[in-house]
């Protein structure tokens, strides 16, 4: 096979494998609905489907890079994509919950092997003349699958089951599998490395601990000790990881490369802006199907304009910052980004696409548009240039925390206001004994009305509450936004004219 053939069939390799991750990241939320239903979910469950996935593809994507570069990088991307075929398979027959949750898991796990490794094989195999197009390529494809994907799944989700999301993946896994076998080529490991592991364990539980914490809150309060002591305990690991990478030998995070300020100051916009992204993806998806009565292909469809934007301007907005500096364009698109979630705060039960969501989502995606080539830049510009993988690296896996922690977080505020809404509309000592258990049973899952048969007075308290409760939820995500464009404005420093930096690529593995 010649070497072009081979550098093509590996390309669409490392974007099939990595496009499965990233779909999967965003696909299943317009399934939750519908798996509730299946399964008997609460929300907490319906946030473990999501959470379980992004906890440990956050807090091993750093680990999956190493391996690759310990053990050869096709070898561990092809475990990769295995592990995470066999993982979809086994989500897509989960006979409860709990298998399900576990098997999200464990393809959150091999999603971290395969990501970093794709990216890497990508650097190996093609030039420095032929890199940028090869990345190029990558991200548009990428991007373009995560456009694509929520409205495709929804639709097969309404034609046919939520369990065909995870089993489409399946042939697609073999035809990647198919490619490695037949043109990637391995890309030695370097073995004078260690990989982190006691940094891995520390990060997996201090991110799981908090967590945990703030998803059952809203059920057992916090006087609980199942969550006082998880949320503490999960605190005292990412003390002990910070302090424990900072002796590490071989580090999984190296605190050394925070010490530039636009690195430092970059990944706190990051954090900020993918936390507002991830909660409001989450929250609107299930609101839309929940409350405002949108079937999946609906509201799959709904939010596509969001990532459509992004697509389309995020390079030209990249270039834009390239002229003017990253400051303004890192200021005013979350500045914009989350006047867009402050807009969906208006949606009420109806769900109006054209007054209320599409405006909404237009101005959401602009905001993302002008924000995400400006901020990846920046912090690639902002670390040394023999790091440039290992801040793609942290800036990725930030925003994988930024959203894994938001949208417990924000679940935990519309879970309260919900409950406080509907204790002030409907007092349970002034209903009647079904009202009353109908009542309580709409406490457990918040932006979804119970089944049963009820006065309609009862059902649209619990509609109205569940309005005000999504409506603080989006206010929450709009001020984090908001809040990491006014930490760019301060901190932010633009480069000096004649400091040289790299070209503005959006990275779709954040977005």
């Amino acid at each position: 096979m010649d070497d072009a053939r081979v550098k093509r069939l590996t390309l669409i390799a490392c974007v099939l494998g990595s496009a499965i991750v990233f779909v999967d990241g965003t696909i299943v939320n317009v399934a939750l609905p519908a798996l509730r239903a299946d399964l008997d979910a609460s929300l907490a469950d319906q946030q473990w489907v999501v959470e379980a996935y992004l906890l440990l593809l956050s807090s091993l994507v750093l680990v999956g890079g190493s391996l690759g570069d310990l053990h050869g990088r096709r070898r561990i991307f092809s475990i990769g994509v295995t592990g995470f075929g066999a993982t979809s398979l086994a989500c897509a027959v989960a006979p409860s919950i709990e298998v399900l949750i576990a098997a999200r898991a464990l393809q959150g796990a091999f999603g971290a092997l395969l990501v970093p490794s794709s990216l890497a094989i990508i650097t190996s195999v093609f030039g420095p003349d032929e890199r940028p197009a090869a990345i190029g390529t990558w991200t548009a494809g990428t991007s373009a699958a995560i456009a694509i994907g929520p409205p495709i799944g929804g639709l097969l989700v309404d034609a046919l089951s939520w369990r065909v999301i995870f089993a489409m993946n399946v042939p697609l896994v073999l035809i990647c599998l198919w490619l490695i076998v037949r043109a990637v080529p391995e890309c030695p490991g370097d073995r004078t490395h260690r990989v982190d592991v006691p940094g891995a364990v520390l990060c997996a539980l201090g991110l799981a601990g908090p967590v945990y914490a703030l998803i059952q809150q809203p059920t057992l309060g916090w006087s609980d000790p199942s969550v006082w002591i998880p949320m503490i305990a999960g605190i005292g690991a990412l003390g002990a990881f910070f302090a424990y990478e900072r002796r590490a030998p071989d580090p999984m995070l190296p605190l050394s490369i925070f010490r530039s300020r636009n690195f430092a100051i970059g990944n706190g916009v990051t954090f900020a802006v993918y936390a507002g992204l991830g909660a409001a993806t989450f929250f609107v998806a299930l609101f839309l199907q929940q409350v405002a009565g949108y079937s999946a292909f609906q509201a799959g469809l709904a939010l596509t304009p969001i990532t459509l934007i992004l697509v389309t301007f995020a390079r030209r907005f990249g270039a834009l910052s390239v002229r003017i500096g990253p400051r303004l364009p890192m200021t005013a698109g979350p500045l914009i980004g989350g006047a867009g979630l402050l807009a969906f705060a208006r949606l009420d039960d109806g769900g109006d696409f054209v007054a209320h969501v599409l405006p909404a989502s237009l101005l959401f995606g602009l905001g993302l548009a002008i924000t995400v080539a400006p901020l990846t830049a920046t912090v690639l510009q902002a670390a040394d240039r023999r790091h440039a993988g290992l801040a793609s690296g942290v800036n990725n896996a930030i925003a994988r925390v930024a959203g894994l922690l938001a949208i417990a977080a924000v679940g935990a505020v519309v879970s309260a206001q919900f409950s406080a809404s509907v204790a002030d509309r409907l007092p349970v000592d002034r209903l009647d004994g079904s009202a009353a258990a109908y009542v309580s049973e709409a406490k457990t899952r918040p932006l979804s009305a119970p089944e049963g048969r009820v006065e309609t007075s009862v059902r649209a308290g619990v509609q109205a509450s569940a309005v005000q409760a999504f409506r603080a939820g989006m206010i929450v995500s709009g001020l984090l936004m908001i809040a990491g464009g006014l930490v760019a404005a301060v901190g932010i420093q633009n480069p000096r004219r004649d400091e040289p930096g790299p070209a503005p690529q959006p990275a779709a593995s954040s977005a």
